[in-house]
């Protein structure tokens, strides 16, 4: 592309765009990078230099971009037909998409609800399951909700959410939910044992409930690892657990699977590791395999019937969204969920796992990786000013975004979550990309590290 026209584009960006998660003072006042195009594992720039995708386009895309089976099914369903609402009416592809979707999904999820975010997948669930108590004649309001969580941006989605610096701002704009410890076993009060934590944070957790049985809807979980608080992996047996609990007390249990859904984890869905079966669930980000706005929430029969009734008992579910089952989103999805059984996408994902694993260990080498945290192919390795006390580096240093800075020199993109650096490329990845991935990160980390480091003697 052009000089001339690459600085008119820049220069555009910085006139008219708010970015997200961005602190525009210091976009507008520094070079910026600009994607044209993707293919396989890779982004180009507008120079056409080429970077390795190493957060899969913010966690959702799954096959790779510019993957044929996706591009054909769009393009096939646009000779059909874009949109059509489904308030009042049904279309083909997401009533094919939503029987693939109760096929794969925990046995017992019956029904599925369309939106186009995984915000809006965790809003349904929690308008579902307030509705689903007040139609059940219990004056049961509330939520339980767990430190470091996060569910999405929209009010009742950071309402349910447990990170500060994302939504303390908006405290006075959000309804009161009941909090509870979720295991962060680096940093944990209970002491370094992840079986430590995970017996004290239930122990907790049972507290709660217990008490608060008789106000509670329900209970949401991000399941195995909680992704935007940094990658905070749950000791084995906690969802198992918390799915018990829920069950003695009657509350309802969501899981929000935006993040992990879709071969994350290293299973379809992370539920499956410990062979639960939630009341509600919510999906998105990778269910177009990254390449359209999609989102589902999936519930029960039991959940369901709760709103089944004449129409002057009002207990229809008035929500709605103008592109719910959007017919290309939904195609896309079903190409996705086909690429997954025609490439044998989860068989060849383990040995992935297993390499980046191995791989991860060699990072406790260097001075200021603090903890390193992974659950299937979602991983987090946080880096901190001292390593014996876990100390982390003054916010204002931005260790983490100086790290992706680095990682662009050499070729990859990644994204950090404050100190700590987030690698979760797409399933698709080669071991060469993902071996250059992780060769990337390790020198990037280890330059700016110890360049700090250098500053500070």
């Amino acid at each position: 592309m052009k000089m001339k026209l690459l600085n008119q584009l820049e220069s555009m960006d910085k006139k008219y765009l708010w970015h997200p998660f961005t602190q525009m003072k210091d976009w507008i006042k520094n070079d910026i990078l600009i994607i044209q195009k993707g293919r396989g594992s890779y982004l180009f720039d507008t120079n056409g230099k080429k970077y390795l995708d190493g957060v899969s386009s913010l966690w959702c895309n799954v096959h790779g971009h510019n993957k044929k089976e996706l591009n054909y099914a769009i393009r096939k369903q646009l000779d059909n037909i874009a949109h059509s609402t489904l308030l009042g009416l049904a279309n083909v592809p997401s009533i094919e998409l939503a029987g693939e979707l109760i096929k794969i999904a925990p046995k017992g999820l019956q029904k599925v609800f369309y939106s186009d975010s995984g915000a809006t997948a965790v809003e349904i669930a929690i308008k579902i399951a307030y509705q689903y108590w007040k139609q059940n004649n219990a004056k049961r309001t509330k939520f339980l909700t767990f430190s470091n969580a996060y569910h999405g941006d929209t009010i009742g989605s950071v309402s349910l959410g447990g990170i500060d610096a994302f939504h303390e701002l908006y405290k006075s704009l959000l309804f009161k939910t009941i909090k509870a410890p979720a295991p962060y076993c680096y940093r944990c009060s209970f002491g370094r044992s992840g079986k430590t934590c995970r017996k004290e944070c239930l122990r907790e957790i049972e507290k709660i409930i217990r008490a608060r049985r008789n106000v509670l809807a329900g209970l949401i979980i991000e399941p195995l690892i909680q992704g935007a608080a940094g990658m905070l992996t749950q000791p084995k047996g906690f969802i198992r657990r918390l799915r018990e609990l829920c069950g003695r007390y009657d509350i309802l249990m969501i899981v929000d699977e935006v993040a992990t859904g879709f071969g994350r984890t290293g299973k379809m869905f992370a539920c499956e590791h410990e062979k639960i079966t939630p009341d509600i669930m919510t999906v998105a980000k990778g269910i177009t395999g990254g390449y359209l706005p999609l989102a589902a929430t999936l519930t029960t029969e039991k959940v369901f019937n709760a709103f089944l009734g004449d129409f002057k008992d009002g207990k229809t579910f008035y929500h709605g969204h103008t592109y719910t089952g959007n017919p290309l989103a939904c195609s896309a999805a079903l190409a996705n969920l086909e690429i997954f059984s025609k490439e044998k996408v989860m068989a060849k994902l383990q040995p992935k796992i297993k390499y980046l694993k191995e791989k991860l260990a060699e990072f406790y080498k260097l001075a200021h990786v603090g903890d390193i945290r992974q659950c299937g192919f979602m991983a987090g390795i946080e880096l901190v000013k001292n390593k014996s006390l876990k100390e982390p580096y003054p916010p204002e240093k931005r260790i983490g975004h100086q790290v992706i800075l680095e990682a662009r020199k050499q070729d990859v993109i990644l994204r950090p979550l404050g100190d700590v650096v987030v690698l979760m490329p797409p399933l698709s990845i080669s071991m060469n990309e993902l071996k250059k991935l992780l060769d990337a990160t390790y020198k990037s980390i280890q330059n700016v590290t110890e360049a700090e480091q250098d500053r500070v003697l």
